[in-house]
């Protein structure tokens, strides 16, 4: 009777296989769900961010957007006429030099020219025409698309 009690001779006593446990077949998923809606998050908050750094007040136009290039680069022209590459001002005088500066592949990185509605005509043809001394000449308006009405008649004429 003694060796019977000593053996554990029971279901409680036998261990199945080498490990004695059953391989869990459950994954917990809530670490992942935390983790996914952290990332949801922050690309929530910084994907506005992306856009150029410079606040322009843009023109309208009912112009459809192109697609983005690969090699782009953005120039910007705020309403006191200060210059930016990307998000980086350009001293005053500084232009040729800066595009002289910028790495160029067979065709030269596109250019996207975002101007202040408020600025001098000249002034966006004066960074135009040192783009095009520089030898960058592709280059895209930016404006706000889609928000232009047609224009309105109001009655008068200018025929006599």
């Amino acid at each position: 009777m003694a060796m019977s009690l000593a053996s554990g001779g029971g279901r409680r006593g036998r261990r199945r296989g080498r490990g004695g446990r059953r391989p869990m077949s459950e994954i917990n998923v809530t670490p992942f769900v935390d983790v996914m809606l952290v990332l949801l998050i922050i690309f929530m908050v910084t994907a506005p961010l992306l856009t150029a750094g410079v606040p322009i007040n843009l023109p309208d136009s009912r112009a459809d957007s192109l697609p983005q290039e690969a090699q782009q680069v953005t120039i910007s022209i705020d309403e006191g006429g200060y210059v930016y590459i990307d998000d980086t001002q350009v001293a005053v005088g500084g232009l040729p030099q800066a595009l002289e500066n910028i790495p160029r592949t067979d065709d030269g990185p596109d250019i996207t020219l975002r101007a202040d509605r408020g600025l001098d005509y000249g002034r966006v043809m004066a960074v135009m025409g040192e783009l095009n001394r520089a030898g960058l000449n592709r280059i895209a308006l930016v404006t706000n698309g889609g928000q232009v009405s047609a224009p309105v008649n109001n009655g008068s004429s200018t025929e006599e």
